[in-house]
């Protein structure tokens, strides 16, 4: 973020309605994205939460704990100035779906993995006209080009700051079946993250708990439900 001093240099925090969506001032002044291009939100909800994550700097200030400022920048200094690229980065998983790649056995995970993405490759072909195959391995299961072509019309309706959202959605839960169920309402954020680690609790049963493992888990579940809030408040 740009112009930051190591620690609160700003006395008043307030989110204006300005041309284009609403501005965050820091005493009076506007706040600036990392590539200085004015942090400028499409919603007084965003606003708001970016306005309060500055607000709660008390010392040094810790970009960790502004999650909604984060993807801000990203909207306007990533998505905005890349925008087809990102979203064919995020159709291609479409065409390599976490749900669409199962395991050989044991039994009680191959029902597992049936029980949980089943319904939602099939609540994809229902809501998209997505019909995705899923086969055994990890050998690339070629996809229908129209079904793929059909899930990037969705990232492709989205707005700079809902497709920042769904980029984390996505890459962090390694399906974009997943995501666009999280963000169209038919999961929420917690089953959605749940969903996609099927095969990690898995593991974790058998061989038991990995401290490290369930530390890094935490970092990019709460990333997840970021992202998933992030999403909702970016609907204009």
């Amino acid at each position: 973020m740009s112009d930051w001093a190591a620690k609160r240099f700003w006395k008043t925090t307030a989110a204006v309605e300005c041309d284009g969506g609403y501005a965050i001032e820091l005493d009076g002044r506007p706040v600036k994205t990392p590539a200085k291009v004015a942090l400028v939100v499409p919603t007084a909800d965003m606003a708001a939460a970016v306005a309060s994550e500055w607000d709660a700097q008390v010392d040094l200030i810790d970009p960790t704990t502004m999650p909604v400022t984060r993807g801000a920048n990203a909207a306007i200094d990533k998505v905005s100035v890349q925008r087809t690229e990102v979203v064919e980065m995020l159709a291609a998983y479409g065409d390599s779906d976490l749900l669409c790649y199962r395991a050989a056995g044991p039994a009680e995970l191959i029902a597992r993995q049936a029980d949980h993405w089943d319904p939602l490759l099939q609540w994809a072909k229902g809501r998209f006209d997505a019909d995705l195959k899923s086969a055994e391995g990890v050998m690339h299961v070629p996809q229908d080009g129209g079904a793929l072509t059909r899930l990037k019309a969705e990232l492709d309706a989205m707005t700079h700051f809902q497709i920042a959202a769904a980029h984390d959605l996505i890459s962090l839960s390694g399906s974009l079946v997943i995501a666009l169920a999280v963000i169209d309402g038919h999961l929420s954020e917690e089953d959605g993250w749940a969903v996609s680690r099927v095969d990690e609790e898995w593991q974790f049963e058998q061989w038991g708990d990995d401290d490290d493992a369930r530390a890094l888990e935490s970092v990019k579940r709460q990333a997840f439900f970021d992202a998933a809030n992030f999403y909702k408040m970016a609907r204009t």
